[in-house]
């Protein structure tokens, strides 16, 4: 499943007429993940700093701060008023943006890597390094709202919900894919097609697959439907590669993000590069500038007319003097991030 012509694309068309500006007031350590809300331009923001920080990016304001008390490790929204979050304290949390209220859903044996929320089921999902996922309902009373726990064959990287689908990217290369609605077994157990250390996993919009990223700047693209047919159409491609006098270097592909009209799909590297791609015609659309350390998280609003990035450090070439923290509010054109249709023979 090599396609590799996509790295090799041509010349890459950068991104037309973009405005941008910077978030005032970023957290003072690594950005771990920013998740817009489902309906509005209101941000949420994790970091190695302990907060979780919610931004009003309309007005460029900080809104809201809480705290853990060790590395925030991610976010998410569960409604345009309510969030989750869990890093290294082991603590899942939740928080009543509106009113500063917090709550804490369950915990771990060690550290919660990634937290989702599915829509479908209303339940909360976390992914750990104790190598376990569970899922939690936080209309049951404290204490009690622990509806599964899996067991797993390694720690938790990346998730990702498509649907009633969720997609869990371990250690070892390894892929589970869970039906929310029964959580007692997996699916569909998989190995990742990239022969390098998951580092991110998106589900696209439609249902039908995700995208998985790794270390090695490669990318590949997955379908749910095990038939030999459509498994058939599954492909990877090397990108975020960089060549100085000769030398090539392989960044880490560290996060992915949907376009929510388009169906396209953004990725961000250590390379401080996004690429927007179009994965069912195989073409990259269009190319940042280089922003001024690794990219680290991404994304969308709601209705796909600003991208969300984290311009942050994640010790990919270990501790040394790197650039501040920030995150960027990027105007995203329609021409970006369209489909283009295929050339006629």
């Amino acid at each position: 499943i090599n396609a590799e012509y996509m790295g090799k694309f041509r010349a890459p068309v950068t991104m037309s007429g973009a405005r941008e500006f910077v978030l005032e007031a970023p957290p003072t350590d690594g950005i771990t993940q920013v998740r817009f809300a489902p309906e509005t331009n209101f941000l949420l923001v994790s970091s190695w700093d302990t907060g979780v920080r919610l931004y009003d990016v309309q007005s460029n304001s900080p809104h809201f701060k809480y705290e853990h008390t060790a590395a925030v490790l991610d976010c998410c929204f569960r409604d345009n008023i309510h969030c989750i979050s869990g890093g290294l304290d082991r603590t899942l949390k939740g928080c009543e943006l509106s009113t500063g209220t917090e709550d804490v859903i369950g915990n771990h044996d060690a550290a919660i890597r990634c937290v989702e929320f599915s829509r479908e089921t209303g339940l909360v999902v976390s992914g750990s390094w104790d190598k376990t996922v569970k899922t939690w309902d936080t209309r049951l009373p404290s204490g009690s709202r622990t509806t599964s726990v899996c067991e797993l064959p390694d720690k938790v990287y990346t998730m990702a919900l498509s649907r009633e689908k969720l997609v869990v990217g371990m250690g070892g290369r390894h892929v589970y894919i869970y039906d929310m609605r029964r959580m007692n077994e997996p699916i569909q157990r998989r190995e990742s097609s990239l022969m390098c250390q998951t580092r991110c996993i998106r589900a696209n919009n439609d249902g039908s697959g995700f995208v998985l990223s790794s270390i090695d700047g490669r990318v590949a693209v997955e379908y749910f439907d095990p038939s030999d047919e459509v498994q058939a159409l599954k492909y990877a491609f090397k990108c975020h590669r960089t060549t100085q006098n000769g030398v090539t270097t392989v960044h880490p592909v560290n996060t992915i993000a949907f376009h929510p009209r388009y169906g396209t799909f953004a990725t961000g590297g250590c390379d401080g590069y996004i690429n927007i791609w179009d994965g069912i015609n195989k073409k990259r659309l269009a190319i940042t500038r280089r922003y001024p350390a690794s990219i680290a998280a991404m994304s969308f609003n709601h209705d796909g007319s600003m991208l969300a990035i984290a311009s942050s450090y994640t010790f990919e070439m270990g501790p040394r003097d790197h650039e501040p923290d920030s995150i960027i509010i990027r105007f995203v054109q329609d021409t970006d991030v369209m489909p283009k249709a295929k050339a006629q023979a």
